[in-house]
């Protein structure tokens, strides 16, 4: 074991990562489909020269593409990243109990999360540098970073109140969210229609810093407090002693997802024409803020899965609980692919797919993932990403 100071002291010492076989289903489970949902919402910002609309989507004119943009934005957008930062904080007390079970104290699980977080930063960096500028795990690595104390020592009350409390400057950011962008503008993200590689790169480092501030401050915060006190009651670690409050957490967070995201679904998808900039603001706020109760909703929908799966379930529900496990290798390997196809700078095809185009492409790419996935598991490989974080984190001997 790797130690933390330089005396040994067996409250010092952690216990590495947690084993495949010691594993809850349920988070798993939730974050492999998780990832289709990011897929989603992530394929049409690598679109481009296309104008743009309310919440960044492109403006869409036939039938596929208005009844692909309307599920979208009803089922997916701002709906993922909070279902994925709830699981990351419940992954943080996952971390906390395994840790300080095995001897080590809170002070020094704290220190532990805080360097797991400098490296999530650091991968966020690199994959921005190197593919995706509207990366995800540099936000997620710089809250655990600033709130691992917080969130160790913080009283459930306390960080349901917070909670509910961040949803204000959330619902504004939403209102900001909402405001259609200016009139020419082709791409949410510019540095996908950049053609030459290292100009690219240098335009996605300097989109990547300000995406993920305003991520980590506007985006997930909420989220991230619930997946804390949901996992404190280990609700997706013993789903069968949580039926009832899964139950009715899935229908209410998913129909409160829906019904709050379909005022902007319709405007996006130009049902809803010329809207008045009160309504705009207004459905903003309400798409940013229902967009947790669909977060929590789904992981409800997931922990219910776990419940009817017992044993792993059929292959499906081992393949997704598979790329789960590998979260971070299969969610780096979808911009990987999107970049192949569609940035200005890899496939260069941004400018010529339609969202419904691009939303198969997610689809099929999220498949193929999962197949790998599947695959590696069989193999008994794990993500080699989750590989190099855990070694990074826990030390060499932690694989």
């Amino acid at each position: 074991m790797t130690e933390f100071t330089g005396a040994p002291d067996t409250r010092r010492l952690h216990v590495g990562a947690t084993a495949v076989e010691a594993r809850s289903l349920p988070p798993d489970l939730a974050r492999g489909a998780m990832l289709l949902l990011i897929a989603l919402a992530n394929s049409h910002l690598f679109r481009y020269g296309h104008d743009i609309g309310v919440r960044g989507y492109p403006v869409v004119d036939t039938i596929p593409d208005r009844a692909v943009t309307l599920l979208q934005m009803s089922l997916v957008d701002g709906r993922a990243y909070p279902m994925f930062a709830a699981l990351f904080g419940y992954g943080m007390v996952q971390i906390l109990r395994r840790q300080t079970a095995g001897g080590l104290d809170p002070v020094a699980v704290r220190s532990l999360i805080r360097r797991r977080g400098w490296w999530l930063v650091l991968f966020g960096f690199v994959h921005a540098l190197l593919l995706f500028s509207g990366d995800i795990i540099g936000a997620y690595g710089l809250l655990a970073v600033v709130l691992a104390g917080a969130l160790i020592r913080a009283h459930d009350r306390t960080l349901l109140v917070v909670a509910g409390l961040w949803l204000a400057p959330v619902a504004a950011f939403g209102a900001l969210q909402a405001i259609p962008v200016p009139e020419g503008a082709q791409t949410v993200l510019p540095s996908m229609s950049v053609e030459a590689p290292l100009l690219a790169a240098a335009v996605r480092v300097g989109e990547w810093v300000p995406f993920t501030l305003l991520t980590a401050l506007f985006a997930l915060v909420p989220a991230l407090l619930l997946g804390v006190w949901a996992a404190r009651r280990r609700i997706l670690d013993d789903p069968e002693l949580h039926r009832r409050f899964l139950l009715r957490a899935a229908m209410i967070g998913a129909g409160l997802a829906v019904a709050g995201g379909l005022p902007m679904a319709l405007m996006a998808a130009q049902v809803w024409a010329q809207p008045s900039a009160t309504a705009t603001a207004f459905a903003g706020m309400l798409h940013a803020v229902t967009g947790y109760a669909g977060g929590v909703g789904y992981a409800a929908v997931a922990g219910l899965i776990a419940i009817r799966s017992r044993d792993s379930g059929g292959p499906v529900v081992r393949a997704v609980a598979a790329c789960g496990q590998r979260s971070m290798t299969c969610y780096l390997a979808q911009s990987v692919a999107f970049v192949a196809v569609l940035a200005a700078y890899g496939g260069g095809l941004g400018d010529r797919l339609g969202v419904a185009q691009t939303a198969l492409l997610a689809i099929a790419t999220w498949v193929l993932i999962l197949l790998l996935a599947e695959l590696m598991r069989r193999l008994g490989h794990r993500g080699p990403f989750e590989l190099l974080l855990r070694r990074l984190t826990y030390g060499p001997r932690s694989g």
